[in-house]
């Protein structure tokens, strides 16, 4: 009686610990959208400012971020397979989070990351260039570099744990914190 009571409840430890996962798993799918379509509407507002600058636009109230636009700014920045070089879209989005930072007085730490192809070795450098890339645009467009903390993760912490190309290429980012 005893060994049936104990494999009932095993199997239902079992049965909750597998539909704990499959419900995070989906709630992390649904989270890669949200993030996607959050990133698509801060990619449009800071190519806006980035224009408005471009276009020689002196009014500040036009160039301004509000605190409110910085907390919708993209603090994800995306590369290409193999390189550290900033893409026009993430240096667009630079620009925005630059405007805010310079108004700011915290500090900020930026985390770099690669796919999980390539040695563990070689993601870390590639993981530190990139966040390397992103730190000395922002301090070009004036955001002080004691402010900016530079860590890799390599290949640590993927935000997609699939292994193909739309996973890599979200794998593939530098996140400001």
């Amino acid at each position: 009686m005893k060994n049936k009571l104990m494999s009932v409840s095993t199997s239902i430890i079992k049965k909750s610990v597998f539909l704990a996962i499959v419900v995070s798993f989906l709630a992390a799918c649904a989270s890669n959208q949200q993030q996607a379509d959050a990133d698509a509407a801060a990619a449009a507002e800071a190519a806006a400012a980035a224009e408005a600058v471009a276009s020689g636009a002196d009014d500040a109230e036009s160039v301004e971020v509000s605190i409110d636009a910085a907390a919708n700014l993209d603090s994800v920045f995306y590369f290409e397979y193999d390189q550290s070089s900033l893409t026009s879209a993430a240096r667009a989005a630079l620009d925005a989070q630059a405007a805010a930072l310079r108004s700011g007085v915290s500090d900020v730490r930026l985390e770099g990351h690669a796919d999980e192809r390539g040695s563990r070795e070689y993601n870390l450098a590639l993981g530190e260039r990139r966040a390397k890339a992103v730190a000395d645009y922002l301090a070009i467009q004036g955001v002080s570099r004691s402010r900016i903390e530079v860590v890799s993760y390599g290949e640590e912490r993927p935000v997609s744990l699939r292994s193909d190309e739309s996973a890599y290429s979200l794998n593939r980012r530098v996140e400001l914190k």
